[in-house]
């Protein structure tokens, strides 16, 4: 478990630590923003084409190889980045440890549901927790620290040592768990995953960036779009050995949960966006500062993770989810009403009580999901719910972006049409600007509020779970009983 964690932590904080840092890689490597965004598009696209192959990679592979083979990856990766000095070494080191990150982070969920009962397997979660919900909100404070004071290099520098105890700790003491499947690979289901769902989360980014009337994004979708039907029909009707399965969702409460935590996640992005464009176009405050403003959430979240783990061993999913999803709501309601004039400490406080709420959601709501599924289907459940929780985190940004962006166009538009501003005072047209942008700031995140109150409502419908009936192994008895009496 100390491994998978380190190894987890490392993985997850890479993928936030470069956001903050990108302006000062443009500037010292003579790059363009379109060409920057591809350090974190290109890592999201590996991960997303990888994830769909982990069922795969799982059955085929023992739990040691994914791992030294995972963390090994990422360190090589990593090093690349560290004494990257033109675009192509950087961006060849970030596909790298993305292929790494794209292996582990399925791999996770998959040996703790396996070497844990149903009965502890909320602790366990908790603590795997720490690693999910933690990294990600420290990683632009930690970024902000660093790119203020020194060179972006020294990003992975840090990153090196922590992927290196990792694969140590690895070496050391991982054992396999489960039993290897030794499926075939199924190889046009994986071209199919890989237009389907790199198209859906290409496209999705590159609309945050550029809106969703650009041929890129059209184009990219669609074919990401008909790729992921084809993909999905092939899956369920032609394959004997599926690279992803569907019919996980033949179980009512993994089906459900999937639903409510692809909420959540585009709800949780939208803080995690807006509240550092605010902080930072608005109150004018410095990258670290806005970082700082976050630190005392995600403290707290990695705090309450096994906390929450523990509760939920004892009560189950509903109440902790219900009462979660209310401080959320009413935390992302307020979000939804700032001025010009609202403070930085309003901002933290809010900021942290949301925080709180979303430490009671992620990891006791797919848990009490993944619990119905039977063990072989374990694998499958994982990379599912991994795979469209990246591809909602996507939409949700490129989305909440967009409804940002064309909310300030319009109110800007209407304020100086209405004739109150003079265009060539430079003084009240960065006023206008500013109200402007908190009205599409506000107006993104009543979106996120109805998305929490949508979770809400799915959430009181939770119950609590134990594995059920393997599918396959009821249609192999009906087939037996159907085959007796035909006999008799």
């Amino acid at each position: 478990m100390a491994a998978i964690i380190i190894g987890a932590f490392v993985t997850i904080l890479n993928q936030t630590l470069l956001n903050v840092a990108l302006p000062k890689i443009m500037d010292n490597l003579a790059i363009t923003p379109n060409t920057a965004q591809w350090l974190t598009t290109g890592f999201m696209l590996v991960n997303g084409v990888l994830i769909p192959l982990s069922a795969y990679l799982v059955g085929k592979f023992t739990t040691r190889q994914l791992f030294i083979t995972a963390m090994g990856l990422f360190l090589v990766g990593t090093i690349f980045c560290a004494f990257a000095d033109s675009f192509a070494i950087l961006m060849a080191g970030r596909i790298i440890q993305a292929a790494g990150a794209g292996i582990m982070m399925p791999l996770m969920s998959i040996v703790v549901l396996t070497i844990f009962k149903v009965e502890e397997r909320g602790k366990a979660m908790g603590m795997m927790g720490i690693a999910m919900i933690f990294a990600p909100a420290v990683g632009p404070t930690l970024s902000g620290w660093i790119v203020e004071h020194h060179s972006w290099h020294v990003l992975f520098y840090i990153i090196a040592p922590f992927a290196l105890i990792a694969l140590l700790f690895g070496l050391m003491f991982m054992k396999n768990v489960g039993q290897l499947t030794n499926p075939k690979l199924n190889l046009l289901g994986v071209v199919l995953s890989t237009l389907g769902f790199g198209g859906l989360l290409f496209g999705f980014s590159e609309a945050g960036n550029n809106g969703w009337d650009s041929a890129t994004v059209i184009v990219s979708l669609a074919v990401g779009f008909v790729a992921l039907v084809l993909f999905i029909l092939k899956e369920l009707l032609a394959s004997k050995t599926p690279l992803l399965e569907f019919r996980v969702f033949k179980y009512n409460m993994f089906s459900l949960t999937t639903v409510i935590n692809i909420l959540i996640t585009m709800a949780m992005y939208a803080g995690m966006i807006l509240t550092p464009i605010y902080m930072q176009n608005i109150l004018g405050l410095t990258p670290i500062k806005s970082g700082l403003a976050l630190l005392p959430g995600a403290i707290l979240m990695g705090i309450m993770s096994p906390v929450t783990g523990a509760i939920f061993d004892k009560i189950g999913a509903r109440w902790l989810a219900v009462v979660g999803l209310v401080i959320t709501a009413a935390t992302t309601w307020e979000f939804g009403q700032l001025t010009v004039d609202t403070t930085y400490t309003h901002m933290v406080v809010i900021y942290t009580i949301r925080m709180f709420g979303m430490s009671m959601l992620m990891m006791p709501i797919q848990t009490a999901g993944m619990n119905q599924l039977p063990q072989r289907l374990n694998p499958h459940g994982s990379a599912m719910s991994q795979t469209l929780r990246t591809v909602g985190g996507a939409l949700g940004t490129a989305w909440l972006v967009t409804v940002m962006t064309n909310k300030t166009k319009d109110v800007a538009k209407e304020l100086v049409i209405s004739g109150q501003v003079d265009v060539n005072d430079k003084v009240k047209m960065l006023d206008v600007t500013n109200h402007a942008t908190v009205s599409g700031i506000n107006h993104a995140f009543m979106y996120a509020f109805w998305l929490t109150i949508a979770a809400l409502a799915l959430s009181f419908f939770i119950q609590k779970t134990k594995p059920q009936k393997d599918f396959a192994a009821g249609a192999e008895a009906t087939g037996g009983k159907a085959a007796a009496s035909s006999n008799g």
